[in-house]
């Protein structure tokens, strides 16, 4: 059995930026356990595999770990393989997912994903937050990740995170964020109990960062960095309910480029 594979940089508009993905056209699902083998094989933070379903795509990703739930940079890798090497021609892609439906467009910045929002809270920090991160923050908030509020760019930038005691944590990460120098706000990502240490671009953690900022900053147009080693930059867009005021979703748009194609080539 073969199966294509495409790498892709996303959140950049240069190779070797951003974030890598895999990314795997499938014609039907075959066992989870070689989804997953696949995916440690590959050793990158996500690996995506779609397959063709109604109007759009079943869109699964995995981490050399685990299955997630959502992952942004994998999404819009996904989406740059359709659009840029498949000639996908309808101007938006529907991917139906554990986190519902998300619609990606093609946009003169890049392209456009519609995620669903989530709204961090505040929590009492954990001990092992606390001394995983070997710093004293402004705030503590949680949604799917512990959210980590910071004085300064500085801060984030600096840090030296424990990571075998963060990934005792429960929940899936830790994200660490400030007011940002010449953006609205950055962060820096990490992940150790997905095999993830720390993130290059997560698109996903803007779901929970984005209305935080929103809010604090009143502004639903926002800049973010993430300041990784490979660094990205994303435009957060948060959308409001009419009523209530809550965010309910958040656009992100960014870029992408291909690095390399491939075959996986696997006994029958």
């Amino acid at each position: 059995m073969d199966i294509k594979l495409y790498q892709v940089d996303a959140f950049t508009e240069r190779p070797f930026g951003g974030n890598p993905a895999a990314v795997c056209p499938l014609g039907g699902w075959p066992e989870d356990t070689l989804l997953q083998a696949i995916a440690e094989e590959n050793n990158l933070s996500e690996t995506a595999f779609f397959v063709p379903e109604g109007a759009g795509f079943r869109l699964r990703w995995f981490t050399p770990k685990a299955e997630v739930d959502l992952c942004g940079h994998a999404t819009l890798a996904t989406a740059h393989v359709l659009f840029a090497r498949l000639a996908y021609e309808k101007p938006e892609v529907t991917f139906y997912t554990r986190s519902g439906e998300l619609r990606v467009k093609r946009v003169s910045e890049g392209y456009q994903m519609d995620f669903p929002a989530s709204i961090p809270l505040p929590v009492d920090p954990p001990q092992a937050l606390m001394v995983g991160l070997g710093v004293a923050p402004e705030q503590v908030l949680a949604a799917y990740d512990y959210v980590v509020v910071l004085g300064s760019e500085k801060e984030v930038r600096e840090l030296n995170p424990d990571f075998q005691t963060l990934s005792e944590l429960d929940g899936r990460g830790v994200l660490v964020t400030a007011p940002g120098e010449d953006v609205d706000f950055v962060s820096r990502c990490f992940f150790p109990k997905l095999r993830v240490n720390e993130d290059p671009v997560t698109g996903s953690a803007h779901c929970e960062l984005a209305p935080y900022w929103a809010e604090r900053l009143n502004k639903h147009n926002l800049r973010a960095k993430q300041l990784s080693a490979r660094g990205g930059q994303l435009q957060c867009m948060v959308e409001v309910n009419e009523e209530t005021h809550a965010a309910e979703r958040v656009l992100l748009v960014g870029k992408a480029v291909d690095y390399l194609d491939g075959m996986i080539r696997l006994p029958d």
